[in-house]
C-alpha cells in the first residue's frame, strides 16, 4: 500500500506540472521538466533530510518511467481532461493528500518525533508544487493564504490519531490522504482561506 500510494502521488504531481506547464505555453522539454521537478521535488527534498541517499527516483527506474508515461498521457489527453484550471486543482490536491502520508511514514520509519514526522510530510507534498510554480513565475499557493499546508497538517495529525485505533495500517493511510484531500477542497470550494494581515488598501515601497 504504501508503495502504490508512493506511485498514485507521482502520478497526480507529474499531471499537475504537465497542466500548469501548458497554461504557461511551454515547449515539450519545458513541459517534462516542470512534471519531473513536481512530481520529485517534495520527495528528494524528504529523502535528503532524513538521510535516504540517493534519493527514492534514483534508485528505483520506475518512478522515471511513471513520469514519463503520465507526461506522456497528460499531453495526449490534455483535451479530455475538461477544464485546465479545474483538473490542476484536482490532480494537485490528489498529489499532496497522498505525499503528506508517505512523508509521514518515511519520518516514522526513520523513528522520528511524530510533530517532525508531519512537517516532513508537509514539506513532502508541498515543496514540488513550490518548485513547479517558482520555475512558472507564480507565488507558490503555500506562501498564499489558501489552505494548503494546513490541509496536510491536519492530515498528518489524523494519521497519528488514527493509528490509536485497532484500524489496519492501509486503512489509516487511505483516511489520512481523504482527510487532506476534502479539506482542501472544501476550502476552496467555500472560499475558506486564513486570515490576512494586510489591509486591502496596504502598500510598501
Amino acid at each position: 500500500m504504501f508503495y502504490t500510494i508512493d506511485i498514485l502521488g507521482t502520478i497526480a504531481f507529474a499531471i499537475s506540472g504537465v497542466l500548469v506547464a501548458f497554461s504557461k505555453r511551454m515547449d515539450p522539454f519545458g513541459i517534462l521538466i516542470i512534471a519531473f521537478v513536481t512530481a520529485v521535488g517534495g520527495g528528494t527534498l524528504r529523502d535528503i533530510l532524513i538521510g535516504e541517499t540517493p534519493v527514492t527516483w534514483m534508485k528505483n527506474m520506475t518512478y522515471v518511467y511513471v513520469i514519463l508515461a503520465s507526461t506522456i498521457f497528460a499531453v495526449l489527453f490534455r483535451r479530455k481532461l475538461d477544464y485546465l484550471r479545474t483538473s490542476l486543482l484536482l490532480f494537485d490536491t490528489i498529489g499532496i493528500g497522498l505525499y503528506t502520508i508517505v512523508g509521514v511514514e518515511k519520518g516514522l520509519n526513520a523513528e522520528l518525533h511524530p510533530i517532525i514526522c508531519i512537517a516532513l510530510g508537509t514539506m513532502s507534498a508541498c515543496f514540488g508544487g513550490v518548485i513547479r510554480d517558482i520555475l512558472c513565475n507564480e507565488i507558490p499557493v503555500i506562501f498564499r493564504k489558501e489552505i494548503y499546508a494546513t490541509a496536510c497538517i491536519i492530515g498528518g495529525l489524523s494519521y497519528f490519531i488514527l493509528r490509536k485505533f485497532p484500524l489496519d495500517y492501509n486503512v489509516v493511510f487511505i483516511i489520512s490522504g481523504i482527510v487532506v484531500i476534502v479539506i482542501r477542497l472544501l476550502a476552496v470550494r467555500f472560499k475558506i482561506s486564513l486570515p490576512s494581515l494586510y489591509d486591502d488598501d496596504e502598500t510598501f515601497n
